[in-house]
């Protein structure tokens, strides 16, 4: 089995901005980090209000799948056993083909709102109807309780479920490549480290240096777009 760990980088590409990379958004803009800080979007209302904001033009929420992410989706359709363990919240995967069920969305998926409440879900698109009519910080409508991407934000944590599930992908796998991540979020960084302590060929695709570098049977600095798919074509059945 190959096990693919996807970071923002591959969805570059894409039109979305990576976090830590020489031009990503924590450079860019700072203050962005408390938008995805749960603390401080659960007890500031003007973090909810510009987060409202910065979603309405999300380039996640239109972003179409690039080179990457269709390699990824020819992989499993070749017959290879592909899982694929994102960190992204963009849903691309599953939109260049990816059966959802050999997903695991790690840190959730922004084109769902979730109610910190009652719990209920529903569409993102819905929500964001909302505020482009004049709702600065959109409420459930079930309980009133605060509204949030179904993401998971810093200062909470990942989903027991799907974490054991990566866990056991990991120690599973055969072949893990990680890619576009800088393998420093804890804990799905983590899984790199283990699939190479069970014995796996692990393949790090990435432009900058990761922690687990050292440990990596191959390291490729090659853009991921021009990399990604020959490497993926050579493993196909």
């Amino acid at each position: 089995m190959v096990a693919i760990l996807s970071g923002a980088g591959i969805s570059t590409d894409s039109g979305i901005p990576d976090y830590r990379g020489p031009n990503g958004l924590w450079r860019r803009d700072p203050g962005a980090g408390k938008l995805v800080s749960h603390e401080a979007y659960m007890s500031d209302p003007e973090v909810r209000r510009r987060a409202w904001r910065v979603r309405l033009d999300s380039p996640a929420l239109r972003a179409e799948p690039n080179a990457a992410h269709r390699a990824v989706a020819g992989l499993e359709r070749s017959g290879t056993p592909v899982r694929v363990l994102t960190q992204n919240v963009d849903g691309l995967h599953q939109k260049a083909g990816m059966p959802e069920r050999k997903v695991l969305e790690l840190h959730g998926n922004a084109h769902t709102v979730e109610c910190t409440g009652c719990g209920v879900r529903g569409p993102m698109s819905e929500a964001l109807e909302r505020v482009a009519a004049g709702e600065e910080d959109p409420d459930c409508r079930s309980c009133g309780a605060v509204l949030k991407s179904a993401t998971v934000m810093f200062g909470q944590r990942l989903d027991p479920g799907v974490l054991a599930d990566a866990v056991a992908i990991a120690r599973a796998c055969e072949i893990f490549l990680a890619v576009g991540t800088s393998l420093q979020v804890q804990p799905a960084a983590s899984l790199a480290g283990l699939a190479a302590g069970q014995g796996a060929r692990l393949i790090i695709v990435n432009a900058q240096p990761t922690p687990y570098d050292e440990l990596a049977d191959e390291v490729i600095r090659t853009p991921i777009g021009e990399s990604l798919p020959p490497l993926l074509a050579a493993l196909a059945r």
